[in-house]
């Protein structure tokens, strides 16, 4: 635990900081908790909070985006969110009618202020997309927004502007 008045951990018998019990802590793959809240079209996974970790300022888990899939637009209200794509190629749109696009692929960073609508998509048809998200607090705020999806309304039924031609 910590010293209410300073925020340190609590100090043990020779008055160092009890380290074991509140130094470093090791999330496992198998120990994410994937009851948060979820938006359509993606499935969301708890790594780092205040239960699993003791997390004060940030949460962090992953994010799969299945083939041939998006999901629904959202924000996450004052949070700030970074995004860190391991696998597969992600769409994003985002803004008042999410009018903005712009992708990511493996090893790409993406920075989502607070509020911004904003959606993401699955851009290949053959393998998920697969991220790690670190959000700026504790609270699960997903805020799913009736907002028509682009692709939607495609101008010729010919046009597949949901996916991207693969990458070499």
């Amino acid at each position: 635990m910590s010293d209410s008045s300073s925020g340190e951990p609590q100090k043990n018998s020779s008055n160092r900081p009890d380290w074991k019990t509140h130094g470093l802590r090791i999330i496992r793959s198998g120990e994410l908790d994937s009851n948060t809240p979820q938006t359509p079209g993606m499935t969301r996974a708890e790594a780092i909070s205040h239960a699993s970790a003791g997390a004060k300022k940030l949460w962090a888990g992953t994010v799969v985006v299945q083939p041939n899939a998006k999901t629904g637009p959202h924000h996450h209200g004052d949070l700030e969110t970074v995004i860190y794509v391991v696998r597969g190629r992600a769409r994003f749109r985002w803004g008042n009618n999410l009018e903005f696009v712009d992708e990511a692929g493996p090893g790409d960073f993406v920075y989502v202020p607070p509020y911004v609508p904003h959606q993401e998509l699955n851009a290949r048809k053959d393998e998920p997309v697969e991220a790690v998200i670190v959000r700026s607090g504790q609270e699960p705020i997903v805020v799913n927004l009736n907002i028509p999806s682009p692709e939607d309304v495609a101008e010729n039924p010919h046009d597949d502007p949901f996916h991207s031609a693969p990458r070499n």
